[in-house]
């Protein structure tokens, strides 16, 4: 078991920049994300939360007894299934895809406003602070009672920018 302070939060100011994800356990290594579907957790500050924990049916994802602590993804385990994605109260998981095809990867992420995209949109990719990156196409959308009617929202975009792409331009 680990302590309570064994992963302090790693969040300085605003949105985290690089060097504090790939400090935050939830992040995955790049051997493991170059490899297929796989869960990024970016939650970098240490507040009283674990659905992520409980919804995880492989134990990929770990926040302990102290439920304050940050969540370390075991990414050996994950399958980058996304039922973590809209268990997140803080929207702060999504699934990333870097084999999605030769030329793109894929993400999955929680949309919650309206109007919903529509499989085969063309939509505009922004990185952790709403800045526009690239373009992408939305290949799926799941809407179910599982997700809590959470949709989530599966868009593929040019590989090149695969670490920077966090959400898509709200429509």
């Amino acid at each position: 078991m680990r302590t309570a302070n064994e992963h302090p939060g790693v969040k300085y100011s605003g949105a985290p920049n690089w060097e504090e994800l790939v400090k935050s356990p939830g992040y995955p290594r790049e051997e493991l994300w170059r490899k297929g579907p796989i869960a990024f957790i970016e939650c970098v500050e240490e507040i009283p939360c674990n659905p992520c924990e409980f919804s995880c049916a492989r134990g990929a994802i770990e926040v302990g007894m102290s439920i304050t602590n940050l969540p370390v993804l075991e990414g050996e385990k994950c399958i980058g299934c996304g039922i973590c994605v809209a268990a997140c109260p803080g929207l702060a998981i999504y699934i990333k895809d870097y084999t999605h095809k030769e030329a793109e990867a894929s993400i999955t992420f929680p949309y919650e406003y309206w109007p919903l995209p529509q499989k085969g949109q063309e939509v505009v990719m922004v990185d952790e602070l709403g800045q526009e990156v690239c373009g992408g196409v939305v290949i799926r959308i799941l809407e179910t009672k599982q997700n809590n009617h959470t949709p989530l929202i599966t868009v593929s975009y040019p590989k090149e920018h695969f670490l920077q792409v966090k959400s898509m331009k709200r429509l």
